[in-house]
C-alpha cells in the first residue's frame, strides 16, 4: 500500500506516501465481508497509524510472513489456497508460492513479477487496492 518511499525527519520519525484511492477500496473489500489483514517486517509507528487509519488489524515486525499468514489463517479458519495476497519484494516470495492468487503491483521485484497470478497496471502505493477491487467489480477501464 505505499511506493516503498521512507521520509526521515530530523527527529528521526518516518513518513511514507500511500494513496488515498486504497484506503476507498479497503472500505469496499470490508463492504463484502472479505477478512483483511497487513502484514509487515517493520516495526514502526507508521505501520500502525496507517492500519489504524484504514481501520485493518496489522501484524508488523513480523520475521517471517508466511508463518504469520498460515497462523493467522487458522485462527480465522481461512484455507491458505483461497488467500489473496499483494506482495511486491522478496520478503513476500514465499507467501506468494503459497497463497491461491498471489497478485503484485507493475513496479514489483522481478522473482515477484515471475510467479504472480495477476500483474496490476499499478505501481505500488499508487492505487493497487482500488484497481484490484475494481477489477473484481467490473469498473476496470477494460470492461
Amino acid at each position: 500500500m505505499t511506493d516503498n518511499t521512507v521520509l526521515v525527519y530530523q527527529d528521526g520519525k518516518e513518513a511514507v506516501r500511500c494513496n488515498r484511492a486504497d484506503g476507498l477500496g479497503i472500505n469496499m473489500i470490508r463492504e463484502l465481508g472479505v477478512s483483511q489483514v497487513i502484514i509487515s517486517t517493520e516495526s514502526n509507528p507508521v505501520v500502525e497509524m496507517r492500519a489504524a487509519k484504514v481501520r485493518l488489524p496489522v501484524i508488523y515486525n513480523c520475521e517471517d510472513k508466511l508463518e504469520t499468514l498460515r497462523t493467522y489463517c487458522h485462527k480465522h479458519d481461512h484455507d491458505l489456497s483461497k488467500v489473496l495476497f499483494v506482495g511486491n519484494d522478496i520478503n513476500d516470495l514465499e507467501v506468494m508460492k503459497a497463497v491461491g492468487y498471489p497478485i503484485c503491483p507493475s513496479d514489483a521485484h522481478p522473482s515477484i513479477l515471475r510467479i504472480a497470478s495477476l500483474v496490476l497496471e499499478s505501481r505500488g502505493g499508487c492505487g493497487v487496492v482500488r484497481e484490484l477491487v475494481d477489477k473484481f467489480h467490473g469498473l476496470s477501464k477494460e470492461k
